[in-house]
């Protein structure tokens, strides 16, 4: 999540990072990812939810959302993306380094305070738990709005109508719809996601010297090429394992009440119609966006991170 040399604290060698440094270079990555990938996010909600047939592939939903709405078009559905995603991303990072906190928790007497790929894993699977507060109504908001204006589908005027009519629908419940979808995407998403960064991070940086007193020292920092590379790749390396559980997030929070009952159903359901490739829709968009987006998110983790190091 921050290169070693922001990651350590001045007191131990400990792989966490001061609680509300990582809550802020988390906001700060998440408002980075959503002015790169939500293009891409657009395209891909909507081949995962329009009817079959009624897109070609990801470039044919490029062609006629601009067709219809213009280049503005491509950006339908952001604001609830810029006003969710920020605390969603700052919760998710600092909930990671809390999930690293809890690991050396529980692992007193461990020998070396270096953590290993399984524990950081843990610690990001478990950083998608707090952040799935958030995440569910902020998908269910910004799918709504990003599926707008497709056959069948319901218009609103922003994301405070989709708010008002979702509550009127069926109250907090209808507006959380999907929250354990969003689980079962982010769980095993967010510790592949963590795991596969701090690996790349690990392997693109200079080996660390050892001090007179056995111990690492600090690595240097990363260069922003290996930022990029280990934050993109993580990226992929995430919604490589999360589309299907997305798919059905997606189509689960944009169908009208009553249709699904849950989770298991909607798989079933959508699986019946369409074949098990279904689950597998939108996999392109979410592949071309998964590289940039997910590298400006550490880049802006690391940016900000470095900034606030200087400046407290």
């Amino acid at each position: 999540m921050s290169d070693d040399s922001s990651e350590i604290e001045a007191s131990s060698s400990k792989q966490t990072v001061d609680p509300i440094k990582s809550f802020l270079s988390g906001g700060f990555g998440g408002i980075s990812c959503v002015l790169v990938g939500h293009p891409f996010d657009l395209t891909k909600t909507r081949l995962q939810t329009a009817s079959p047939g009624t897109y070609t592939g990801a470039v044919d939903v490029v062609r006629k959302t601009i067709a219809q709405d213009g280049i503005r078009g491509m950006y339908r559905g952001i604001t609830p993306p810029i006003l969710g995603v920020t605390p969603i991303f700052a919760i998710s990072f600092w909930g990671y380094d809390l999930g690293k906190r809890l690991v050396y928790s529980f692992t007193p007497n461990r020998t070396s305070q270096n953590l290993s790929i399984g524990e950081l894993a843990i610690a990001g699977g478990f950083s998608a738990i707090p952040a799935t507060l958030v995440a569910a109504p902020a998908e269910r908001v910004k799918v709504l709005l990003q599926v707008a204006g497709q056959s069948g589908s319901a218009s609103y005027s922003g994301p405070i109508d989709v708010v008002r009519k979702l509550y009127a629908e069926g109250g907090l419940r209808s507006l959380f719809r999907g929250t354990f979808a969003t689980l079962a995407r982010d769980g095993p998403g967010s510790a592949v996601y963590f795991a596969t960064y701090e690996l790349l991070k690990k392997q693109l940086s200079a080996a660390p010297e050892t001090l007179p007193n056995g111990e690492k020292a600090p690595a240097p920092p990363l260069s922003l090429p290996a930022i990029v590379a280990a934050g993109g790749t993580a990226g992929v390396a995430m919604w490589s394992l999360a589309i299907p559980p997305d798919t059905i997030k997606s189509r689960l929070q944009s169908a009208p009440h009553g249709t699904y009952t849950g989770f298991m159903d909607c798989a079933r359901k959508l699986i019946a119609a369409d074949g098990v490739t279904a689950l597998w829709k939108g996999f392109g968009p979410a592949m071309a966006r998964a590289f940039p987006a997910n590298a400006a998110t550490f880049l802006g983790v690391e940016l900000s991170l470095k900034a606030m190091e200087k400046m407290w």
